[in-house]
């Protein structure tokens, strides 16, 4: 499936996103987790958001039904990865592939720090999608940190195809150890072999969603058009930094949906 943009994240930022640029006439899908697993979701009131005085359940209800409403294409699920094709970026989102002109980061930020050993094997042992890389480690040991609502399925997935699975949650006191791929995991004290660490989030870090992104103090760099450094990618929201407001994030999805559909008209002439 091709889209005009791509955005991840279903929050204001992505929202507001979104319904600026169905005005404009272009087709939009929206990568959505669950809304349980968002900060907003969490709120117990929304008040300081102009004509608005919601529960966080409520209003992200709202923000999922409007963009409905709108023709909004949600795609539930996380987005893995993000990858420049030349004229189009490529999107992983679980074991699906969407394809789209243009980007927009809307996804919030990430508060779970790495675990030990997580950045350095990545990709050579280190995975965040089982159905993805898990063909790759048919049969062998391997160990899955689930801290997603998709842990179960995922872990059922590998067992269907021979591998012995070390179930763990995450708070063990995890070191991810190896040369020059993963070749064991602590856990509790105790050093098991493994092929292969599933690291299944809720979320993706945004260092490891896009590469090449330029980030400052933990936040993607914008400038005034909510650009990054990267063509065709745009930014909005808490992932570009303070103040983490409900009211700042709307206004930075909308200046970026501007942007985003600038770069897309300016694409197809």
């Amino acid at each position: 499936m091709k889209t005009d943009v791509l955005i991840i994240g279903a929050g204001p930022a992505g929202a507001s996103a979104a319904l600026t640029l169905r005005h404009r006439n272009k087709t939009v899908a929206v990568v959505a987790n669950a809304p349980e697993s968002s900060s907003l979701y969490k709120a117990p009131l929304i008040a300081n958001y102009p004509g608005v005085k919601l529960t966080g359940p409520e209003f992200q209800q709202a923000l999922l039904d409007q963009m409905a409403e709108e023709g909004v294409e949600l795609i539930h699920g996380r987005a893995l990865s993000v990858m420049n094709l030349g004229e189009t970026f490529g999107i992983a989102v679980g074991n699906d592939f969407h394809e789209a002109t243009a980007v927009i980061i809307a996804a919030g930020i990430t508060r779970e720090s790495a675990y030990k050993g997580e950045n350095e094997y990545v990709g050579k042992g280190v995975s965040y999608c089982a159905t993805c890389d898990g063909m790759l480690y048919k049969g062998k040991n391997v160990a899955v940190i689930g801290t997603s609502s998709e842990a179960r399925e995922d872990m059922e997935f590998l067992r269907s195809i021979g591998c012995d699975v070390l179930e763990l949650t995450g708070s063990e006191g995890i070191e991810i150890r190896g040369e020059d791929k993963v070749t064991s995991i602590v856990a509790g004290g105790e050093e098991h072999e493994v092929a292969c660490v599933f690291i299944l989030k809720d979320t993706i870090s945004l260092s490891k969603l896009v590469q090449g992104l330029e980030y400052s103090n933990g936040a993607i760099v914008v400038d005034s058009d909510m650009a990054t450094n990267i063509p065709g990618i745009f930014a909005a929201g808490d992932c570009v930094g303070k103040p983490y407001q409900v009211g700042k994030a709307a206004g930075d999805g909308n200046v970026a949906a501007l942007s985003a559909s600038s770069y897309v008209e300016n694409k197809n002439k």
